[in-house]
C-alpha cells in the first residue's frame, strides 16, 4: 500500500471530499493540517499561515502552484483538489465499473461545479436588497430547477447510488453539495428541499449518509469553521 500524505489547511473546504474517500476506503493517510489565524477577525487578507508560508518559501508547494490541497503518494506530489479527488476515487474503486461509468461520474461532478459557479454569482451581488431577493429566488426556484435538470442526466441504474451499483465519487460530491452537515450552503434546509422532487439524487444522498465509515468521521473530525 502506498504512503499517502494529504496537506491542507485545518478546514473542511477543498479538502474534505478527499478525506472522505480515504475514510470510506479504510485507507490510512497522514492528514497534514496547516494552522492559520486571522490578524483581523474575518478578514482573509490578514491570514497568518506559518507552515504554509514556510512550505511555499522552501519550494515544497511548487508542484501545486503554491496552493493546497496537495497529495503525496510515496513522495510524489499531486496538486489541484479535483485532480486529487479523481485520482483517489480511481485508486480506491469509486470511479465506476468501466470507462463509461467513470465518464458519467465525472459528468455529474462537473455539474455540481457549474451549479456552484452559478451560486457564486448570486453571492457576489453587492446591493443588499437585490442580494436578498436573489438568494430567496435561488433557493425557491433556481436551485430546485438546476437539481431537477441534473436528475434527468442521471443514468439508469439499480440505485440508490447515482452510477452503477456502489457508491462513487459522484455520490460523495452531491452529498457534500446538498446534504452533508456543515456542507456547501449556509441555508442547509433550502439545499435539502431542492431534492424533494428528485428521487435518484435524494436516494443517493440518503445512502451516503448511512455509510458507517463516513458517519464515524463526521462525528470525530476536527470541528473547523468552514
Amino acid at each position: 500500500m502506498p504512503a499517502y500524505k494529504f496537506t491542507y489547511f485545518d478546514l473542511r473546504g477543498l479538502g474534505e471530499t478527499a478525506r472522505w474517500l480515504f475514510k470510506i476506503a479504510k485507507v490510512d493517510f497522514e492528514d497534514n493540517r496547516l494552522s492559520f489565524k486571522f490578524g483581523t477577525p474575518g478578514d482573509f487578507s490578514t491570514l497568518i499561515t506559518p507552515e504554509f508560508t514556510a512550505m511555499k518559501e522552501a519550494g515544497e508547494l511548487d508542484v501545486s502552484m503554491n496552493k493546497v490541497p496537495m497529495l503525496e503518494v510515496d513522495g510524489k506530489k499531486i496538486g489541484q483538489s479535483k485532480a486529487i479527488e479523481r485520482f483517489l476515487a480511481r485508486e480506491f474503486g469509486f470511479m465506476g465499473a468501466d470507462s463509461v461509468e467513470a465518464a458519467q461520474i465525472d459528468q455529474l461532478c462537473e455539474t455540481v461545479i457549474d451549479f456552484k459557479n452559478a451560486y457564486q454569482k448570486v453571492k457576489g451581488i453587492q446591493d443588499a436588497t437585490e442580494k436578498e431577493a436573489a438568494m430567496k429566488k435561488w433557493f425557491e426556484e433556481d436551485l430546485p430547477a438546476h437539481v431537477a435538470l441534473a436528475e434527468k442526466s442521471v443514468p439508469p441504474g439499480p440505485g440508490p447510488f447515482l452510477v452503477g451499483s456502489k457508491v462513487s465519487l459522484a455520490d460523495l460530491v452531491w452529498y457534500a453539495f446538498l446534504a452533508a452537515p456543515k456542507g456547501f450552503f449556509d441555508n442547509a434546509e433550502g439545499a435539502k428541499a431542492s431534492m424533494d422532487k428528485c428521487p435518484r439524487i435524494k436516494a443517493s444522498t440518503e445512502a451516503v449518509a448511512q455509510i458507517p465509515e463516513l458517519q464515524e468521521w463526521l462525528k470525530t473530525r476536527p470541528d473547523t469553521f468552514m
